[in-house]
């Protein structure tokens, strides 16, 4: 076979990782090996000679284990009994990357090592990669791998996981978008389709369909290096595969009668995909399925989007109204304030918001959007 390209080498890691920790590596070991059989096989010329792939990373990967034993003093027992252990026989069929998601989102672990470790171990991306992505040195981010691992030292691979913190790290992965060589987002939709198929549980489909979603909207969300927002984007752009298969994958969650905060927002973000004009939009629906997420999921940023879309049902008063109850230091709140003063007619009031939006704003982009905003009323509209 020719070399397979990085993705679908990626796809083989958790399982390898998994076969060499249930062979007696431990899990930091382990990992550090898959990475090096992973280099490996990105820098061979072919695979003609090689009948299956993952028997191939396996042995790789374990080679390269034993040398970082036997380059161990510190490890001299340990060694002694690998050494004297049988050659592993066939390449067992067991799939643990399920457990890898939950040792990766381990509770111990903070988010942010949480999301890297993932990258790692279950996404297979190099640290350079990795680090590439958060814009920091690679240093930088091989300690916090490092000791987002030591932190998972002695815990079994077969320990229960929780599966909504899996399902808040790959939305907090999603989130970081796009920087350097590697599309986060792409990445996120790609290990969530992974889970996906290895549970049968409707809200990782209805963050699958959340993530199809929101993505397809992304080839109009900025033109020519400007922030576009939704109510103003060219629809012809958006991606109606993507559209279509979210919408497929969320009704088929729903229908399973387990409602979650992913498939409710998942039916937010349908919506919108469904209307051909921001003026189309159902915005009632929208209030309704907020509602609903309340219930769910109450928090700040939620009750925040439920004030935008009530005043878009009900009228700019209202939604200022429900916005009064959300928090001025929740992201983007000022944004929001500054869109219903102007929807209203208090341009003074809106401009002034949007500047002080735009010096909250942690994006480039959303801060050259505000101030855009904030001079065009300035101007008088």
């Amino acid at each position: 076979m020719t070399i397979p390209d990085a993705t679908a080498l990626r796809r083989a890691i958790p399982e390898v990782t998994g076969i060499l920790v249930r062979r007696g590596a431990d899990f930091a070991s382990a990992e550090d090996a898959v990475q090096t059989a992973l280099t490996r096989a990105l820098e061979r010329g072919g695979f003609d000679d090689v009948r299956d792939l993952r028997a191939w990373l396996v042995a790789v990967a374990w080679r390269a284990f034993l040398d970082q034993v036997r380059s161990d003093t510190a490890r001299a027992a340990r060694e002694e009994r690998l050494a004297t252990e049988p050659e592993p026989g066939p390449v067992p069929q067991r799939d643990d990357t399920l457990a890898l998601y939950f040792l990766c989102s381990n509770p111990l672990l903070t988010a942010t090592s949480s999301v890297a470790l993932t990258l790692r171990a279950v996404g297979g991306l190099t640290t350079r990669q990795i680090a590439d992505a958060f814009l920091v040195p690679e240093a930088t981010m091989a300690q916090r791998i490092s000791r987002a691992k030591q932190r998972l030292a002695g815990i079994p691979l077969d320990q229960h996981g929780d599966l909504s913190r899996v399902l808040r790290v790959l939305y907090l992965l999603f989130n970081e978008g796009y920087s350097g060589e590697i599309d986060l987002a792409a990445e996120a939709i790609r290990l969530t389709r992974q889970l996906a198929a290895l549970t049968d549980e409707p809200e990782v489909r209805g963050l699958l369909a959340l993530m199809l979603l929101h993505h397809a909207r992304r080839p109009a969300r900025v033109i020519d290096g400007r922030l576009v927002p939704l109510a103003e984007q060219d629809r012809g752009l958006w991606d109606t595969e993507a559209i279509a298969e979210g919408v497929d994958i969320l009704q088929a969650a729903l229908a399973r009668d387990a409602l979650g905060q992913y498939q409710a927002q998942a039916a937010i973000a349908a919506l919108h995909a469904d209307a051909t004009s921001a003026e189309e939009t159902d915005w009632v629906q929208i209030v309704e399925w907020y509602d609903e997420l309340v219930r769910l999921a109450d928090s700040p940023v939620v009750r925040l989007g439920r004030a935008v879309a009530v005043g878009e049902a009900d009228g700019p008063r209202a939604g200022l109204a429900a916005l009064a109850a959300v928090d001025a230091d929740v992201p983007r709140y000022h944004a929001a304030l500054a869109y219903l003063h102007e929807r209203s007619g208090e341009t003074d009031a809106a401009a002034s918001e949007y500047a002080e939006a735009a010096r909250r704003a942690t994006s480039i982009l959303e801060q050259q959007h505000l101030l855009r905003q904030a001079e065009r009323l300035g101007r008088g509209g």
